[in-house]
């Protein structure tokens, strides 16, 4: 059992160099222990020296000291795992070390693995993510004041005055990708190996979606399969069978995935019942109910993702009270409502970044992390992709 080792060499450079994302991962002996399994110790080393953008096999090759044969197998490797992505544009392959979160923690359990222990992975990714949550990874990982995804309101359950834009619409983020792929939910199961079920009896198979080059990489490797915008449409419709709520990134232009989470298995989800309020971005909807029509029978507190619902005792009775602190305006707790009672009402329009890379930066500064060497390194490649 050499891999479970912790004193690797290659970790702690490793580590230093997860940290220098803006979610980066707190370092403690749990971590040491899960990258001890995932990475032998020539990946740990070949991914410590991976710039903070893509580089291609040229590039790796003199960073590492690699020879470039051997690390082109070593890197094909890593694809397999999903500890890098490899994305092919005219002719040259682009590697991008992926983060931890969201990253290889979810890719490890996103397909059947007979290559890890996953069992073990399973209890040591748990105790690492909910240990110590004030100094822990999620505090780490809802540390800044713009979060790094956002839900997504249920398209039926939006009022009809209400103007909704593409990107805060599920199916209109499908439709614009023109397809993508779909696969397990790394949240469920992963809990399958730690014995446990979902409450809601959610999907574990072919749940979820992921988009544009995020896509051609999960199918080429084997994380997903390929699907049509029908297909894809129809898993949206799935999910809100099980009234889950939709997650995706926190940017207009072009999302990577869409998740669709459940409130017992969802580590997203189990952050703002933990108290980050504010850690998952809204939909710029509140729900609210209609006491004349509301029978108090509690179903859409069982619906609710993020225990925003209660029944409280007052002068007049049991009422359903909505928390709106704590409220996404997802829309998944309505059609749990026999009697038509609850309902979505427009609050501000959520301020959502444009790309991805404005997303990072933005949480990159909020953390202090957007140092000047960083700044520099970025503008040198965004040159010499231009010239």
């Amino acid at each position: 059992m050499g891999h479970h080792t912790t004193s690797k060499s290659s970790i702690v450079p490793l580590i230093d160099r997860l940290n220098k994302y803006p979610i980066g991962l707190v370092d403690n002996d749990k971590l040491r222990q899960i990258l001890a399994i995932l990475f032998s110790e020539e990946e740990a080393h070949i991914a410590s020296c991976f710039p903070l953008h893509e580089a291609t096999l040229d590039e790796l090759t003199k960073r590492t000291g690699c020879p470039r044969d051997h690390l082109a197998k070593v890197l094909d490797q890593m694809a397999d795992k999903g500890l890098v992505i490899d994305m092919p544009h005219k002719g040259v392959v682009y590697y991008l070390l992926m983060p931890g979160l969201i990253g290889f923690f979810e890719f490890t359990f996103m397909k059947q693995r007979a290559d890890l222990p996953v069992a073990e992975l399973a209890k040591l990714m748990g105790e690492y993510l909910y240990e110590n949550p004030e100094q822990g990874q999620a505090s780490e990982f809802f540390g800044s004041k713009t979060p790094l995804t956002r839900s997504l309101a249920y398209e039926e359950s939006i009022p009809v005055s209400s103007q909704v834009t593409s990107y805060e619409s599920a199916r209109e983020i499908i439709r614009r990708s023109g397809g993508g792929a779909v696969g397990l939910c790394y949240c469920r199961h992963k809990k399958e190996h730690l014995d446990e079920t979902c409450s809601k009896n959610a999907p574990v198979e072919n749940i979820c979606i992921s988009l544009g080059s995020a896509a051609r990489f999960m199918a080429r490797r084997g994380f997903a399969k390929e699907k049509t915008v029908d297909e894809l449409l129809a898993v949206i419709d799935r999910a809100r069978e099980h009234n889950l709520t939709h997650i995706t990134d926190n940017i207009r232009h072009k999302p990577s995935f869409i998740c669709n989470c459940c409130s017992c298995c969802c580590e997203l989800l189990a952050g703002v019942q933990a108290g980050y309020h504010a850690g998952i971005g809204k939909t710029g909807y509140l729900a609210s109910v209609k006491p004349d029509l509301c029978a108090c029978c509690g179903l859409c507190i069982k619906a609710c993702n993020v225990k925003a619902l209660d029944i409280t005792t007052t002068e007049k009775g049991q009422q359903l009270s909505i928390a709106d602190n704590i409220c996404l305006g997802c829309g998944a707790c309505l059609p749990s409502c026999p009697q038509q009672a609850l309902q979505l009402q427009r609050t501000s329009p959520p301020k959502i970044p444009l790309k991805k890379k404005g997303l990072m930066k933005r949480i990159l500064k909020e953390k202090g992390k957007m140092t000047p060497f960083m700044i520099d390194g970025i503008k040198q490649k965004l040159l010499k992709l231009l010239s």
